[in-house]
């Protein structure tokens, strides 16, 4: 149900961008547009990564510089038969991580100082997984198509704005006020769009997630005290660039606690249920607890790197 909504949204920004291009300048004005936007985003899409990490100053690490951080997430990568990722941390007092890169063999995992101090290594391998669900569903693909499109719309936004409201646009029914109304209602319409899609992978990182570290609660108390952490420690970086929030796993930005309809992110009480509803539904088992850093009392504090 999830990858077809997703499929479905996609093809309705797709749809969206075909529609307001050929208002504004037929067919031919739909394809320039369509090219330029494209090879816009095609430096994004190769790059995007390197972007992102170093926009947030972070480190690479291995085995040797954070041994049980990188060993934590080299046998989570195992459990989901992904190649291992490059790993890196970010000081930043927030708890928080994302997953970039445009497939798996190119993929990174990145976690703030704040996360790997105020979480348990079980929550951690929760947090982790659900980054590793990502890359596993290439879902920062997904979103680097939805970014290209998006890009493309506000660029026929702009045209719109020179194009829309010639007297002899024969194309654009509505005329003067049809240039205005794409100008304005195209990009928010994009971005809603981008918003849902984000939304929607995030419910399926969840799961997957839970499902790669075969522990549902080890994710669920971790998204709670990342939660409450995010909304009291500030990430100034991701408030200086509020683009890059929908790819942490919890929202950077703050004053956006509810599901709104602009949210990138679920309501947390929403996804913490599910996990809590997935949990119940597990048969009793044994926990292999190889794969993860012993548990112990208090943060995670040094052994990170």
């Amino acid at each position: 149900m999830s990858y077809a909504r997703t499929a479905l949204l996609l093809a309705g920004m797709t749809g969206l961008f075909l529609a307001i291009g050929y208002m504004i300048g037929g067919e031919s004005g739909m394809v320039i547009a369509f090219v330029i936007a494209l090879g816009m985003n095609a430096f994004s899409y190769w790059n995007s990564d390197k972007i992102v990490l170093r926009m947030y100053g972070a480190r690479p690490v291995d085995a040797q510089s954070a041994p049980e951080f990188y060993k934590m997430v080299a046998d989570l990568a195992k459990r989901a038969n992904l190649p291992m990722p490059k790993v890196y941390i970010m000081e930043n007092p927030q708890p928080n991580a994302f997953a970039t890169g445009r497939n798996p063999e190119n993929a990174a995992v990145a976690a703030t100082t704040g996360l790997l101090n105020m979480l348990s290594p079980e929550e951690i391998a929760g947090v982790m997984a659900h980054e590793l669900a990502h890359v596993k569903n290439r879902d920062t693909l997904i979103m680097t198509i939805t970014a290209t499109i998006a890009g493309a719309i506000s660029m026929l936004a702009n045209f719109a704005f020179f194009f829309g409201g010639s007297s002899d646009n024969r194309n654009n029914p509505l005329g003067p006020i049809g240039g205005i109304l794409i100008m304005i209602l195209a990009p928010m319409a994009a971005m809603l769009v981008q918003m849902l899609i984000s939304r929607t992978r995030e419910y399926e990182a969840d799961r997957i997630g839970a499902e790669i570290c075969g522990q549902p609660m080890w994710l669920a108390s971790a998204l709670n005290k990342m939660h409450q952490g995010a909304s009291l420690i500030d990430n100034h970086t991701a408030e200086n660039n509020p683009a890059t929030a929908h790819m942490f796993i919890v929202n950077p930005l703050h004053g956006r606690k509810t599901d709104s309809l602009f949210s990138t992110h679920p309501n947390m009480e929403n996804r913490i249920a599910a996990l809590k509803k997935m949990a119940q539904a597990q048969p009793t088992r044994r926990t292999n607890r190889s794969r993860i850093p012993d548990s112990h009392n208090g943060p995670a504090k040094g052994p990170w790197g």
